[in-house]
């Protein structure tokens, strides 16, 4: 029986995945309202506000925070599904939890530390993908974009960095797949990404293409090796990175996700995957820059292979296009793709879109366990033993770099080893000179740097003064130095090498500082790996 044209227009609307956003205005949720009643749309993808998604951060408008927002989202996905005759699949990036993008929410640690666990704590990954996965269902959203398949072969990536498992293809593969089945045990999809890995790369593909070098040969050795992993494990979506892989492409510089040498003949045809993929968001200028004709863009990532086009930003003159261009059959396999997932989360056959409460008690608890079996011992020559010795000569003090002295490393410390404690904030309310003249009185420094940036721009936002000061303590004094923050802020800091003592905890959570201090005070053995290599000066 021959397919009618609003039939079949009703199955392309299906491959529209617009951007919304939980903080706007009520004319943006109304044309939000009118895309699905009028398109059929298969779902949407939240961000916080206009100013925090994808490429809309570069306008440099500042985010405004809203303590609603967990709410607010819960009451417009209701609003939305409402407003659909065919219930959406809503999705989110949520890699470390709703914290990613919603105030007030469970935040979980970031892939880097995640991949400091040794391997035979992989549970705990499990567990983190288990309570995203919940946390997401509370609020109504059946789809996470998460977690990464890049395998952080690159330290000057400006984009990957914290958010990979780390350097290590087996355990980023191991890592991968258990966050993914945690995910899949409460019925939340996941997705792998940026296929086919976006980790050796030097640029941020939300503003430029980044351009892979290595041959097919080399890319099946290591960086398509997380997601053949899970291709192997049923991995419910893969997304299509913006980056070019000349090899793949008769030499040309075509990004990922118009490919269908990279889509067709090596996700589908060679590695044998036949599941949801899914594009990356279709607003970052690597690809959006180029076709001037709304609807090109659209139908040249569907016509590369891709089933849902993420934050499409022309859904009538896309569906149009497709329509135009494609073949019933093309059309038929991506609806057919998308309404299995849709089956697969049970929105089909219920009208019960949220289910649970958000599990702050869960979270903390799970984050406690990670901060102990991740914390690393880089350089150790009896820490708390220097440490005890020092303060019996008044020669030990304790200085916090960017959080003030009241901070839970130092007020676990403090029941059992007092002293004084000096503390930089920032440019405009810390004395630099002030403070190194007081340190030059003590001769053993326990020193907490809490990263201030997950990022490595601008090494990190650590001010060049503090460096400095951080070069003159460690070569005049026994530093013990903590470092709470990316692994990658390692190398920047002059002359970490004669630390006496370089400890990585990672994350500055309330639990990790905590389990830090007790570390500090007992000399505990830290069974924490470096998920990275990391050369010091």
């Amino acid at each position: 029986m021959k397919m009618t044209a609003e039939a079949l227009r009703q199955k392309v609307g299906q491959f529209f995945f617009p951007a919304v956003f939980i903080n706007d205005t009520e004319e943006n949720i109304q044309e939000t309202e009118r895309l699905i009643k009028e398109h059929n749309i298969g779902g949407l993808t939240f961000f916080h506000s206009r100013a925090s998604a994808a490429t809309n951060y570069e306008s440099k408008k500042k985010v405004v925070l809203n303590d609603d927002s967990y709410q607010k989202i819960k009451e417009l996905i209701v609003r939305y599904q409402q407003s659909a005759s065919t219930p959406l699949l809503i999705s989110i990036d949520a890699e470390w939890g709703l914290a990613m993008r919603i105030e007030k929410t469970p935040q979980y640690p970031y892939a880097i530390t995640l991949g400091a666990l040794p391997e035979s704590k992989s549970n705990l990954v499990y567990g983190v993908g288990k309570q995203i996965g919940l946390d997401l269902k509370a609020a109504g959203i059946h789809y996470n974009l998460s977690p990464l398949a890049d395998i952080n072969n690159n330290p000057n990536n400006p984009v990957i960095g914290y958010r990979s498992f780390g350097e290590n293809k087996g355990k980023v593969a191991h890592f991968a797949v258990e966050y993914l089945n945690g995910m899949s045990e409460v019925g939340v999809l996941g997705c792998l990404k940026h296929f086919p890995g976006h980790g050796n790369t030097n640029v941020d593909s939300h503003l430029g293409l980044p351009v892979l070098k290595e041959t097919l040969e080399e890319l099946l050795e290591n960086e398509l090796y997380p997601f053949i992993k899970g291709i192997e494990n049923n991995v419910d979506s893969i997304m299509i990175g913006h980056l070019a892989v000349p090899s793949l492409n008769d030499g040309k510089d075509t990004s990922a996700t118009l490919s269908k040498a990279v889509i067709q003949t090596l996700l589908r045809e060679k590695l044998g995957y036949d599941g949801l993929v899914i594009s990356d968001a279709l607003n970052m200028h690597s690809v959006s820059k180029l076709y001037e004709t709304k609807g090109d863009l659209e139908w040249e990532a569907f016509n590369a292979g891709n089933d849902v086009l993420c934050f499409a930003e022309n859904v009538p003159e896309g569906i149009e296009s497709i329509l135009k261009n494609a073949s019933p059959e093309r059309i038929e396999e991506s609806f057919n793709r998308i309404m299995k997932a849709k089956k697969k989360v049970g929105i089909l056959s219920e009208d019960n879109f949220t289910s649970g409460e958000l599990n702050f008690k869960k979270a903390s608890e799970l984050n406690l366990e990670i901060a102990q079996d991740s914390i690393t011992k880089i350089i150790d020559n009896s820490n708390t033993e220097l440490a005890f010795e020092a303060q019996k000569n008044n020669q030990f003090a304790k200085l916090s770099l960017y959080k003030n002295v009241e901070n839970t490393f130092f007020q676990t410390i403090n029941s059992k080893l007092k002293s004084p404690e000096f503390a930089f904030e920032s440019l405009e309310v810390s004395d630099i000179d002030i403070i190194k003249k007081e340190l030059d009185n003590f001769e053993t420094i326990l020193i907490s740097l809490f990263v201030p940036k997950a990022k490595p721009m601008n090494n990190f936002e650590i001010n060049d003064e503090v460096l400095a000061l951080l070069s003159d303590l460690l070569q005049t004094k026994k530093c013990i130095v903590y470092v709470f923050g990316n692994p990658y802020v390692l190398p920047i800091i002059p002359n970490l090498s004669k630390a006496s003592g370089l400890i990585q905890v990672y994350q500055d959570f309330e639990e990790f500082q905590k389990n830090a201090g007790i570390q500090f005070l007992e000399n505990k053995t830290c069974n924490g790996i470096l998920p990275v290599n990391i050369d010091l000066q």
